[in-house]
C-alpha cells in the first residue's frame, strides 16, 4: 500500500524554488496564524475524546475551504515513522506535531504553498510559504484562509487581548513572520553574532534550519518576530521585512569584501566543497549543509555556471534521511544513509 504523502517526493516545494524577490539571500519567507475553536480546550488541555472531536469538525472544514480546495489531508497518527520525518524536512509539519500523534493532522495544498496543522499546540496553524522575500504575499494569502476557514467555525478571542493561544507569546494576532536566510559571507567574516545580537535587540528571534529548538547549519538562519500582542499583522510584517533588508545589505557587504580582499581563498572555499560533493562516497548529513551552503554561495556569486540555485535548494531537502529513505523505497541504517546521500549527490551535480 503506497503512502499517501508518496507523491511530495516527486514534486518541489514552492520555496525552494530559488526565484522571487533577493532569493539569492533568502531562501523562503513564512507567515503562521495560531487559531483555536471558541469554548473548545486547547490541544494540551483536551481530552482524546476532545480532540477527536476537533480533528472531526476541522477536517470537513478546511475541505470545504476555497483556499484549499483538493488539498491533501493526512491524518499524523496513520503514518509511519519515515512519512512524518518526510513532512517535517520539508517544513509541513513541526517536531511538535509528531509527538502523540494520535489525534492530529495536516492539509496540504498545492506545490505545498498552504498548509495547515490541526491539534499541534492549538487546534489551527495556518502557514504559507513562498520562495525569496515574499512576506507580504506570504501574508495575504495566509489571511485569506484564514478567514475562509472563519466563515465556518469561530475563533477563541477577547476584546481585549485579541485571539488566545495556548502559548501566551503568540496572543493578540497569533501571527509568526520569518525568514529564511542564507549568510555564508557574514559567518566566514565574523559579522553573524554582531548581526545577530542587533536583531534580537530589535524584538526578533533567529533559529535554525527547523525552527525552533534548531541550531543553524548550513549557514542557514531563520529570522522571525517574537511579539504578536499589541501590534497590528502589517506593523509585525512591515517591521520584520524592514530588519531583513538591512540584513540583506549586510550580507551583500560582506560578499563584495570576500570578492574584493579574499577572492583567491574564496574561490578555494568554493571550490573545494563543489570538487568534495561531485566525489566524495559516504558523506553525512551535517557536512552536506555546510558544502552545499558553500556551492549556493558560489551559484549566487556568479563562480560556478555548472549547476542552479534551484537544483543546490533541493540538494538541501533530497539528502535528508527521511527523503533519501523513500527515494530508495527502504528503511537506510545510518550508514547507508550516508553512501546513498553521496551517490545521490554526484547525480544530480552530473544532471542526471
Amino acid at each position: 500500500m503506497s503512502s499517501p504523502v508518496e507523491h511530495l517526493i516527486k514534486q518541489t516545494c514552492e520555496w525552494l524554488r530559488g526565484s522571487g524577490p533577493n532569493s539569492d539571500i533568502v531562501m523562503s519567507s513564512r507567515a503562521r496564524i495560531a487559531r483555536n475553536l471558541e469554548k473548545t480546550p486547547f490541544s494540551h488541555w483536551a481530552s482524546k475524546k476532545q480532540e477527536k472531536e476537533t480533528l472531526d469538525l476541522l477536517e470537513p472544514t478546511l475541505a470545504s475551504s476555497d483556499m484549499l480546495k483538493g488539498a491533501l489531508f493526512v491524518r499524523i497518527g496513520e503514518l509511519d515513522d519515515v512519512d512524518k520525518q518526510l513532512l517535517l524536512e520539508r517544513h509541513l509539519i513541526s517536531r511538535e506535531h509528531i509527538v502523540h500523534p494520535e489525534y492530529k493532522a495536516v492539509a496540504i495544498g498545492d506545490r505545498e504553498i498552504v498548509s495547515v496543522m490541526v491539534n499541534e499546540e492549538d487546534h489551527l496553524r495556518i502557514q504559507v510559504m513562498q520562495s525569496g522575500l515574499s512576506l507580504q504575499e506570504c501574508w495575504r494569502v495566509a489571511s485569506r484562509v484564514e478567514d475562509s476557514v472563519h466563515k465556518r467555525t469561530q475563533f477563541a478571542y477577547h476584546p481585549e487581548w485579541g485571539y488566545l493561544t495556548a502559548c501566551p507569546t503568540n496572543t493578540g494576532t497569533g501571527l509568526r513572520a520569518s525568514v529564511m536566510l542564507h549568510l555564508p559571507a557574514l559567518v566566514m567574516t565574523k559579522q553573524i553574532s554582531r548581526v545577530l545580537q542587533a536583531i534580537t535587540k530589535l524584538g526578533m528571534t533567529a533559529r535554525g534550519l527547523y525552527g525552533e529548538g534548531t541550531e543553524a547549519e548550513g549557514n542557514f538562519f531563520q529570522i522571525s518576530n517574537q511579539i504578536t500582542l499589541g501590534h497590528a499583522e502589517e506593523d509585525i510584517v512591515d517591521n520584520l521585512d524592514r530588519i531583513i533588508r538591512q540584513v540583506i545589505g549586510h550580507e551583500e557587504n560582506a560578499r563584495r569584501t570576500l570578492m574584493k580582499n579574499s577572492r583567491e581563498l574564496l574561490q578555494d572555499r568554493i571550490c573545494r566543497a563543489d570538487g568534495t560533493l561531485r566525489s566524495a562516497h559516504i558523506i553525512n548529513t551535517k557536512e552536506t549543509l555546510g558544502l552545499l551552503s558553500m556551492v549556493r554561495l558560489g551559484v549566487d556569486m556568479g563562480l560556478i555556471d555548472s549547476i542552479d540555485r534551484r537544483a543546490v535548494n533541493e540538494l538541501f531537502i533530497l539528502t535528508q534521511p527521511a527523503h533519501l529513505q523513500k527515494i530508495e523505497g527502504r528503511s537506510l541504517s545510518s550508514a547507508q544513509r550516508d553512501v546513498k546521500r553521496a551517490a545521490l549527490i554526484r547525480r544530480r551535480l552530473e544532471g542526471r
